[in-house]
């Protein structure tokens, strides 16, 4: 009885170690600062000159439009 609860749990150990499901922590840290970095790309590009002016002469050209 103890052999095989020991083969069981040596055989579950054995595929917690093989498995290779989801990422390692070192590949979660890659990607957040990847995506940091994309968001604070896309905030200064959002918030550049030409945007902010680009988005409120469409909106001001909306709003003045006559229905």
């Amino acid at each position: 009885m103890i052999s095989k609860t020991l083969r069981t749990v040596w055989a579950r150990f054995a595929l917690l170690v093989t498995e290779d499901d989801g990422m390692s922590t070192a590949e979660y840290a890659i990607g957040t600062i990847a995506a940091a970095a994309f968001g604070a790309v896309l905030y200064t590009v959002v918030t550049g000159d030409s945007i902010v002016s680009a988005l409120t002469g469409i909106i001001d050209k909306a709003l003045k439009t006559a229905v």
